[in-house]
């Protein structure tokens, strides 16, 4: 036995050549009920860290293994399996850094280089119009987009038609991201569970709440939180989502606001800002932060409540549709006084009494025909 173990484990040999160790103090005796009570009373880690795991376990020195042994197996294999032991995440397999953020250009760029092919088949790029209505549209209607942009405009309603894929360690990284620059936390969380109802999902798994925006909803709210300016932006209106009297959805909000923004891409309303800019993309994700400002502005200042939503999500896609340009417009002076630190989404202007009736059992999905589900926090049906 090494000099080591004997510290702390000292033999004396008896007249009947018999054994009694002791061991950092406690004494172990022939008897097995005598050995087990003084057992117990070393920690696991004292009996790993000075080797006496494995002296007590050798057949040597006379101390015959038939002693303590059950005590001992049993702690070698608690001991064992606290290092394989590791917490269940509920997270996607991933060969990624744990915890490493994820930008709107890394995301963009993976949807970029899949095969997209069988989710491209299902959009239908322009709404088909037929009659009066296809000539009003001809006459009086706005640009056709550009044919050099229709591929972009493409890819975008294809990753509308992209559900949240468990396999794939990119779309987990996209909503650690987002709880991350939300909340504040440093830290990863489950992809599962009752905390994405804090951010504003229905339920504990977000995937059900994407249908009718796909992952585009969670690129968008990508979008908001990784940029400097619209992050603040979006941390306002989270924190207006939260309050007491006022409170709605956060996340479902934003999912609501990119269908907003789909059908009026395929209705062709962003085509002349998108052909001014030769865009797309951008103009699309500033046309969703826009409408979410405009509708964060509305909800604050005419107090509204979740019992309003729909009526205010239905007079915003109006207007949206109608003045794209003008919401741009305003959110380009919001972001420029975000660079001087003098943006507030509620500013001076003086609020107005809440508008429009209200509707006990109104059902806040179904402005963007999603499935309807509860959501706890707001009594939302």
């Amino acid at each position: 036995m090494s000099e080591k173990i004997c510290s702390f484990h000292a033999e004396k040999e008896l007249g009947d050549g018999q054994v009694e160790s002791v061991s950092a103090g406690y004494s172990l005796y022939d008897k097995d009920s005598g050995a087990l009570a003084a057992f117990r009373r070393i920690p696991i880690s004292e009996l790993k860290n000075h080797g006496i795991l494995q002296a007590l376990t050798a057949e040597t020195n006379g101390l015959q293994s038939s002693v303590v042994s059950a005590e001992v197996l049993s702690a070698q294999e608690e001991w064992e399996v606290v290092d394989s032991i590791q917490p269940d995440t509920g997270s996607w397999t991933s060969s990624e850094q744990p915890g490493q953020l994820i930008s709107f250009g890394e995301a963009l760029q993976h949807f970029q280089t899949v095969d997209l092919s069988s989710f491209k088949k299902r959009i239908q790029p322009t709404i088909r119009r037929t009659g009066l209505a296809a000539l009003r549209h001809c006459l009086f209607g706005p640009p056709k987009l550009h044919q050099g942009l229709r591929e972009e405009r493409d890819l975008v309603l294809t990753i509308a038609q992209c559900g949240l894929d468990r396999q794939d360690p990119m779309h987990g990284r996209v909503l650690q991201t987002i709880y991350k620059k939300l909340t504040g936390s440093k830290f990863d969380c489950s992809l599962l569970g009752d905390h994405w109802e804090d951010l504003g999902f229905q339920g504990a798994n977000p995937a059900t709440d994407l249908r009718g925006a796909g992952f585009l909803a969670l690129l968008h709210l990508l979008y908001l939180v990784m940029d400097s300016k619209t992050l603040l932006m979006a941390q306002e209106i989270f924190r207006l989502s939260h309050h007491h009297i006022q409170q709605f959805p956060f996340c479902l909000m934003s999912v609501n606001i990119t269908c907003i923004a789909i059908r009026a891409l395929r209705e062709e309303c962003l085509s002349r800002e998108c052909n001014r800019q030769q865009k797309v993309i951008p103009v699309v994700n500033s046309f969703y932060a826009a409408t979410f400002l405009h509708l964060a502005h509305v909800w604050r200042t005419q107090q509204k409540t979740i019992l309003d939503s729909g009526f205010v999500l239905k007079d915003l896609e109006v207007l949206a549709k109608k003045s794209p340009r003008r919401l741009l417009k305003t959110l380009d002076i919001y972001l420029a006084r975000v660079s001087k630190g003098q943006a507030s989404l509620w500013g001076a202007q003086k609020r107005s009494g809440s508008q429009g009736s209200r509707a006990k059992d109104l059902t806040f999905t179904g402005v963007c025909d999603l499935q309807p589900h509860p959501f706890k926090s707001t009594g939302l049906i």
